[in-house]
């Protein structure tokens, strides 16, 4: 019997999931929540800064695989035989000539421009509407065409130029730049010199505006012609991209050592969580992967030779081999899913955080156990009261634009909206709007790709959303009008990056391979109600009128 671990790289955790190659067993887990950035530390949302501390990714893949292995039965260490790694993406951060992140030297420990920046970060949409401007202008290659012709400020390039013209110091100390998910596999392995770095391909694909027809990275003339402090930086950043079943190598002495295993592990190419949590969730050709949490990635693939040359616009990348090899792999999204019920939930707990919280004569444990109690119950007790309210009945109609647009159309730019309002609507009502206006989001997604020429056949869904809220997901569906399939394991991220340690350890030859034999399968279906289908068709239309409204007004 031979093992694998699936290391996951959340926004505010990793896990590790020790997986039973043969069968798909869940033999061991653990979640490490990274302290620093629990603690706010490093981040303003008011100007959309999210930046993670290295110590946090360090500090919690040894605590996360060791904890896991303390869970599982004797003899399960020495038969793991792969780790392989995802992370949020792209999550890029500055390094020296040795490939270690300047955050993690002396001076630059407290400098937010010296950590990863996270991929909800958008303090680069200026240099992300410069990136736009000059594709289509400066008279080459646009180099933004195979990710849908749009560049985000969620990508590398754009964070780059941000930090090095926001930050003299660490423009003048970074060597190179290196992704959250190729920097993990290096620290493995013992090597995080940047040129030797195995970069991944899904990465380099879908935000480094890589392409085998540019012969890698965009050219230098288009960087400089970008900004001249980018001159000379695609020397120090990489040419070749690998896909998630390509070794790195083997786990070094001192992580070998430091997590209780072999030097025998072989350690995978890094891929983006939502790529790998597609393979966990079984995807197949023309079935859409959908991880529902604080936002939505969107994951489909198809043959190359179907796919050909047509460029599908306004996703997030069209890239051979990101997903599963041999497959183009598409890739769309929503900025803000789960992340707009949260930001309703905070706005009616505000009286409880500052009006209750200062009552004289109350006890301050029970203020306390109030406050609690209600942010616990709050998104149930909304759920409940809004699945009572029938969408022709109310007349508000939300945009789900709080944290910009991400698919179709990148534009960070763009703010959410609420109409329709009266006196007579309520939370519940108002709550109901917001989950269907992420559904209406999800379809503007389905329909760019229909529209482009690429059929999607059915919907699978993983993440926190889609297990427990049956109204999402029954509202998602009614949108969609298509069923939506909901994979089984509560780990599906992490369990894709076993199956594809599975595959670099040489224990099954292809990703399809390993999928059959360590998949879990689904374990519901929701199935649009034909009655909800007809409501909805007539207020997506709505839906879309509304955008184009606020697009105008907000979308300078």
């Amino acid at each position: 019997m031979t093992y694998t671990i699936g290391i996951d790289y959340g926004t505010d955790s990793v896990r590790a999931l020790i997986v039973d190659t043969q069968t798909g067993e869940e033999i061991g887990t653990h979640v490490f929540y990274y302290p620093r950035w629990k603690e706010g530390k490093y981040c303003d949302p008011v100007k959309n800064q999210f930046r993670q501390h290295p110590l946090d990714y360090l500090e919690g893949l040894e605590v996360c695989i060791r904890e896991a292995l303390k869970k599982c039965p004797d003899g399960v260490a020495e038969n793991v035989v792969g780790i392989s790694v995802d992370t949020t993406g792209s999550t890029p951060v500055p390094v020296n000539r040795e490939g270690t992140p300047l955050a993690l030297l002396a001076g630059y420990e407290e400098n937010p421009n010296a950590m990863f920046v996270l991929w909800k970060d958008h303090t680069a949409v200026k240099e992300a509407d410069e990136i736009n401007e000059l594709a289509r202008s400066w008279g080459g290659e646009d180099f933004t065409k195979f990710e849908g012709g749009i560049y985000s400020s969620e990508w590398l390039w754009a964070k780059i130029l941000h930090v090095i013209r926001e930050d003299a110091d660490v423009r003048e100390l970074a060597y190179s730049w290196v992704e959250h998910c190729d920097w993990i596999p290096a620290i493995l392995v013992g090597d995080t010199e940047p040129h030797k770095l195995k970069r991944s391909r899904c990465a380099a694909g879908h935000k480094a505006m890589w392409h085998e027809s540019f012969n890698g990275l965009p050219e230098e003339e288009f960087l400089v012609k970008l900004d001249p402090l980018l001159g000379g930086l695609k020397e120090r950043l990489f040419k070749e991209t690998y896909t998630c079943d390509v070794k790195v190598g083997e786990l070094s002495e001192e992580w070998a050592k430091r997590l209780g295993l072999s030097t025998l592990v072989s350690v995978g190419a890094g891929a983006f969580d939502a790529h790998l949590g597609a393979l966990g969730a079984e995807i197949e050709p023309y079935y859409l992967s959908k991880v529902m949490g604080t936002s939505t990635c969107d994951m489909l693939i198809a043959p190359s030779d179907v796919v050909g040359d047509n460029l599908v616009g306004g996703i997030c990348g069209q890239v051979d081999g990101s997903i599963v090899p041999g497959m183009i792999g598409l890739e769309a999204g929503q900025s803000a899913f789960g992340d707009i019920y949260a930001w309703f939930s905070r706005v009616l707990m505000w009286p409880l955080d500052h009006v209750v919280a200062k009552l004289e004569g109350v006890d301050d444990v029970i203020k306390e156990m109030i406050r609690k109690e209600t942010e616990d119950r709050m998104i149930q007790a909304l759920s409940e009261a809004a699945e009572k309210v029938s969408p022709d009945e109310s007349s508000v109609l939300a945009l789900d634009w709080m944290n910009g647009r991400r698919t179709p159309d990148a534009n960070q730019n763009l703010k959410g909206a609420i109409m329709g309002l009266t006196l007579g609507s309520d939370a519940p009502r108002i709550f109901r709007a917001l989950i269907e206006s992420t559904a209406f989001g999800a379809k503007m997604i389905v329909d760019r790709f229909v529209d482009e020429g690429v059929r999607i056949d059915g919907v699978i869904a993983l993440g926190g959303v889609a297990k427990k809220s049956s109204l999402v997901m029954q509202i998602v569906a009614d949108v969609l009008n298509k069923p939506i399939k909901v994979a089984r394991s509560e780990q599906a991220v992490a369990l894709g990056s076993a199956m594809a340690a599975a595959v670099v350890a040489g224990v099954h030859k292809t990703i399809p391979e390993a999928q059959a034999a360590m998949g879990s399968g689904f374990e519901t279906e929701y199935h649009p109600n034909p009655s909800m289908v007809e409501k909805y068709t007539i207020l997506y239309e709505r839906y879309k009128r509304f955008g184009q409204f606020i697009e105008e007004e907000t979308g300078r």
